[in-house]
């Protein structure tokens, strides 16, 4: 069976990674397995677990991971939004590109600092969030109440990864915004499993794309 492990950001990544993208790849003959990006590291205790700090760091967990001569494939599930200033190819971002052109740009350069082609970053564009506005029809059934202007929102921009990154109308901000007692390692999760991968491929294209790459790598 071939492997894949995902690096993943926080507890919401991980709730996404082991009880909807695992099984979906199970499906497909692939074991998949994730961790938490390691945010700082003890010499008495154990690691402190989730976030993204530094590119020193989260480099660190990667080359790691690929010491696993059996892994097939790693990849990431890191929000765009907030990402480290330091990582490879965010201080030459193209100025005048899109968010997806953006993305890219620093994808690319990921990969080329890593330079093993098991390696398929993955940087969720804006925040894993994006994936709950994807299906604002099922989170306000979650939240047993109504977001018309989320919804509303979502299709001005042009889709749900196109929600920006400001630090107040970012994806998580915006839901936070309508709904105070919404809980992000719980009812996020929820709304994913519900409008499913295939869901999410067909309304988030760059997450499409990404796991494209991946599809292709794990050949399936």
């Amino acid at each position: 069976m071939k492997r894949v492990h995902i690096l993943v950001e926080g507890q919401t990544e991980e709730v996404i990674a082991t009880q909807i993208l695992r099984p979906y790849y199970a499906e497909r003959n692939v074991h998949l397995s994730c961790s938490l990006l390691a945010t700082k590291r003890s010499a008495r205790g154990p690691d402190h677990k989730g976030g993204v700090t530094s590119w020193e760091r989260m480099r660190g967990d990667i080359v790691r991971l690929l010491n696993d001569s059996s892994l097939t494939a790693l990849t990431t599930l890191i929000d765009y939004y907030a990402f480290p200033s330091d990582a490879p190819g965010m201080a030459d971002r193209p100025p005048n590109g899109t968010s997806l052109d953006r993305v890219r740009h620093v994808e690319c350069a990921l990969a080329e600092a890593i330079d093993n082609r098991r390696f398929i970053p993955h940087l969720v564009l804006h925040e894993t969030e994006a994936w709950v506005l994807a299906d604002c029809d099922r989170l306000a059934e979650v939240m047993g109440g109504p977001c018309h202007a989320l919804a509303g929102q979502v299709a001005l921009v042009g889709g749900p990864e196109l929600v920006n990154d400001h630090p107040t109308t970012a994806p998580s901000k915006r839901i936070a915004a309508t709904y105070q007692e919404y809980r992000k390692t719980v009812d996020g999760p929820m709304v994913v499993d519900a409008l499913g991968v295939e869901g999410v491929r067909a309304r988030c294209p760059h997450a499409d794309e990404r796991l494209t790459a991946l599809d292709r790598l794990l050949g399936i």
